[in-house]
């Protein structure tokens, strides 16, 4: 089930919406710029590791600031691992965001953008709090996002394409 538009008119134009797709449309072209070991260089420094994040020694032991641990909770969200990730996840941010955002404001709306994604990953890392695998992607702000549209909009129809 893919979802194509909903019927929502919006009386302003998505801004904020717009400037938070531009950013990791940009993000994502600059990453297939680089080499594949450039690449992994990128993820491990801007993605968020749960281990740099709840070892105290992690930092120490790779010789990163110490700030880079607060860094990544905001730098992770504007990055992704593929086509499929950055389409699915901006995607559903057109079709949903707008509505949100035209709801909330544009300055409320990325504050909430912003907390969702920070909330999944930090719920995310506590339960894998030894991994060093990076964690990358909007997916939790955006499905922050779609939660608040359920909320503000229970009744709203959303089209659909179903391939069968």
């Amino acid at each position: 089930m893919i979802p194509l538009q909903d019927i929502l008119p919006r009386r302003k134009p998505p801004v904020m919406t717009w400037l938070i797709i531009l950013v990791n449309v940009v993000v994502f072209f600059y990453e297939l710029s680089l080499s594949p070991f450039q690449r992994e260089v990128f993820f491990k420094t801007w993605g968020f590791i749960p281990a740099r994040f709840f070892d105290p020694y992690f930092s120490v032991l790779i010789g990163e600031p110490f700030y880079q641990k607060y860094l990544t909770l905001f730098t992770h969200l504007f990055i992704h691992g593929g086509w499929f990730h950055i389409i699915g996840n901006m995607w559903t941010l057109w079709i949903f965001g707008d509505n949100v955002e035209d709801r909330l404001g544009p300055f409320r709306f990325l504050l909430f953008y912003l907390t969702c994604g920070i909330l999944a990953t930090l719920f995310h890392s506590f339960i894998f709090q030894d991994s060093i695998i990076p964690v990358v992607g909007a997916s939790g702000a955006i499905s922050g996002v779609m939660g608040a549209y359920l909320i503000m909009y229970p009744l709203a129809r959303i089209v659909i394409f179903l391939p069968v």
